[in-house]
């Protein structure tokens, strides 16, 4: 399976394209290595790295070098079209399962305990790498690709992704508060895309039929569809057609019993709330040549939402209010 960027080239080359354009930029500003390591700031190695083509940037790394060099966010908007995680090392099976994504249209996903790696937040991605041995270089290049692997599901017209999360996804803490209150947020903002639909499996509700495990349901473009685990070391791919439909029909269902997307964002937001307010949102809505998002935006809609549940609420009262006055006869005009 040959995966391909957005940009229509193959992967092995972009990183190299990347570091190429920013020589020329760097050449062009009259500045050295060294020069531009001062002012982004970082090492003078890292410059030189991302130019040879063998270091995965940061995006704002890119941000950056656009400001100083002058490029008008060409730096940036590569950096977006990119598809860097053929860039970093990962386990064969993975590779496989992240070729998938680039090219399925539709995604269903159960997941436990930990958020999938569709949806999470800079932040959060960074906090579970770092809870490995693994050295600075390597979280931020991981990061780096994991991101990029999420560009396909948050653009216009991207497939399909539809996911449920058990309620320990909202629930297992990781990195902070601060930074579980920041992914709240940005499922929230995330799952307001036409092409995406969060619900919550909340963990009051026994009698919800789950999967034993995390799954995925995997469509690909010929109509081939896969059932998609890991286990501890591995990953699992089962094309068999007998055990994608009994895995399909438990996921119908348990879509179908659980709450609903509306349902489920009153539930992250309560969940949200519950992380406290010491960490303000810093939700990043990683979109072709979109800004960072707005902490004003989050409360706005929250603001909304609010609106919302108030106005409802007044509706009922008054209702309740007409059917428990006292009835009178209308006066009728004879004919």
């Amino acid at each position: 399976m040959n995966r391909r960027n957005a940009m229509g080239g193959t992967a092995a080359t972009t990183a190299a394209v990347f570091g190429e354009v920013l020589k020329h930029h760097r050449e062009a500003a009259g500045l050295t290595q060294e020069a531009l390591a001062r002012k982004v700031p970082c090492d003078r190695s890292h410059v030189a790295r991302v130019e040879a083509g063998t270091r995965v940037p940061q995006d704002t790394f890119a941000k950056a070098c656009d400001e100083l060099l002058g490029t008008d966010g060409v730096l940036l908007r590569l950096w977006l079209r990119i598809d860097w995680y053929p860039e970093v090392q990962h386990p064969d099976w993975f590779e496989r399962r992240a070729n998938m994504d680039a090219e399925l249209v539709t995604l269903r996903e159960y997941q436990i305990r930990v958020m999938p790696g569709l949806l999470q937040t800079e932040d959060y991605v960074t906090a579970l790498f770092s809870r490995r041995d693994t050295s600075p270089m390597e979280v931020e290049e991981r990061v780096s690709a994991r991101l990029s692997r999420q560009q396909r599901f948050l653009t216009d017209g991207g497939p399909l992704y539809l996911v449920i999360l058990d309620e320990s996804c909202l629930r297992n803490v990781v990195g902070s508060a601060a930074v579980m209150r920041d992914q709240c947020a940005y499922l929230l903002v995330v799952g307001q895309r036409p092409n995406i639909r969060i619900q919550v499996a909340p963990a009051d509700n026994p009698q919800l039929e789950r999967p034993a495990t995390s799954m995925s349901l995997i469509k690909l473009p010929d109509g081939h569809e896969w059932v998609y685990s890991e286990s501890l070391d591995r990953g699992h791919f089962n094309d068999d057609p007998a055990a994608y439909e009994r895995h399909s029909q438990t996921y119908d269902v348990l879509r179908a019993d659980t709450l609903s997307a509306p349902e489920s964002a009153a539930l992250i937001a309560e969940v949200m709330e519950g992380y406290g307010h010491d960490g303000q949102p810093r939700v990043q809505l990683r979109d072709m040549g979109q800004e960072q998002l707005q902490r004003s935006e989050w409360r706005q809609l929250h603001r909304g939402s609010a609106q919302l549940e108030e106005d409802q609420l007044q509706r009922r009262q008054r209702r309740r209010l007409h059917r428990s006055s006292p009835r009178y006869p209308r006066h009728r005009p004879r004919p």
